[in-house]
């Protein structure tokens, strides 16, 4: 038996199938995968994301620290709320996890990091800040929903009390405030508008049965991966780990190099990589019958590459991937699939966002 989060109960009691997800006993699905992702497609669907584990940072030095800490400049969080995505390196520049970090005020920052991770970020972020006066807190007093799709935040916000509504619909793309006792963040993990809710643990059960009663569809981590592959969101552990850098993983974009003279941990060992560049991530498109899985290699003409996630996407009818491959590699590639040498298209991602194709296919 694993770890369980506040709504283990409530998974179980609607009959979801349970598997091991980070060392916590999750919901896979609750009886159709492709039905829960389209619901977040076409309206709203509701996960359980509690296995996240949320990282609060408090002291006069949190900021220089995480400067210091993450890849990304968190210099460039100004207002309260706002929140930044980064992947935090060891020296060698390996991604030691992808997260979010939000500024809540001077003295408090708000990290959210992967749940299969949480053990290793947090004796890390620990040594770290050992010569900084800063209290590392693991939150696990909160339970945090995530309500994806095109009316997740109108739906959610019916149940806001009405003087409180205007301010959760009002907040920009990749921001948060605390609004009553839950802090809403517009953030998300499925190429879908949409909240990402912490609250206090005790309130998660009542918090899901009032989103269930609006019509939010209780959706698992099934439907939860296929969209953020549509979506060509990075998942730890597949396109991304300590083996790998940002610049060969589709995340040079979270990289800060500017201003030059932050240090930030694995900058020297990243600033010779991108000097010689050798691989990039690319989105796959299959030409022929079959489905893309992680692992499988695949054959392009600058050389030998690997599927990092893969599979069928629900929204195109079609099996996608994120590959790691040589730069210069072009269309035609072959994939082998189970033997079989199948062709695919080099195509850029996100292969889906909002609803819409964003691929010929």
């Amino acid at each position: 038996m694993g770890l369980k989060t506040p709504l283990f109960d409530t998974h179980a009691g609607a009959g979801a199938k349970i598997v091991d997800f980070g060392g916590f006993d999750m919901p896979l699905h609750y009886g159709s995968q492709l039905e829960e992702h389209r619901a977040v497609r076409d309206g709203a669907g509701m996960f359980d994301v509690s296995h996240m584990c949320v990282i609060d940072i408090r002291g006069g030095r949190a900021r220089p620290f995480l400067r210091h800490l993450l890849a990304n400049d968190v210099a460039r969080l100004r207002n309260p709320g706002k929140a930044l995505y980064t992947c935090m390196l060891n020296p060698a520049a390996g991604i030691i996890d992808d997260l979010i970090v939000y500024f809540l005020d001077e003295q408090c920052f708000r990290l959210v990091v992967n749940a299969g991770t949480r053990g290793k970020d947090l004796a890390w972020i620990r040594a770290q800040s050992a010569p900084e006066s800063l209290q590392i807190i693991e939150r696990t007093d909160l339970a945090m929903l995530a309500v994806q799709g095109p009316r997740a935040r109108e739906l959610t916000a019916r149940l806001l009390p009405e003087a409180l509504r205007a301010e959760a619909l009002a907040l920009g793309v990749f921001s948060g405030a605390q609004i009553g006792n839950w802090f809403i963040a517009r953030t998300g993990y499925t190429g879908e508008d949409g909240f990402e809710i912490m609250i206090p643990a005790a309130d998660a059960p009542r918090l899901w049965a009032g989103l269930q009663a609006q019509g939010v569809a209780p959706a698992g981590l099934g439907a939860r991966d296929t969209l953020r592959l549509e979506a060509g969101m990075s998942l730890y552990g597949n396109d991304m780990d300590e083996s790998h850098n940002p610049l060969e993983s589709g995340l040079a974009w979270t990289v800060a190099f500017e201003p030059a003279d932050r240090d930030f941990i694995g900058r020297a060992a990243l600033e010779k990589i991108r000097a010689a560049p050798s691989r990039h991530i690319v989105g796959l498109l299959l030409e022929d019958r079959g489905v893309l899985r992680s692992h499988q290699s695949v054959q392009t003409g600058a050389g030998p590459g690997e599927i990092t996630s893969g599979g069928f996407a629900p929204t195109l009818n079609r099996s996608i991937a994120l590959a790691r491959v040589p730069i210069g590699a072009a269309s035609p590639v072959h994939v082998d699939v189970r033997g079989k040498l199948l062709a695919a298209r080099i195509v850029k991602p996100p292969f889906v966002r909002n609803g819409k194709a964003l691929i010929s296919l």
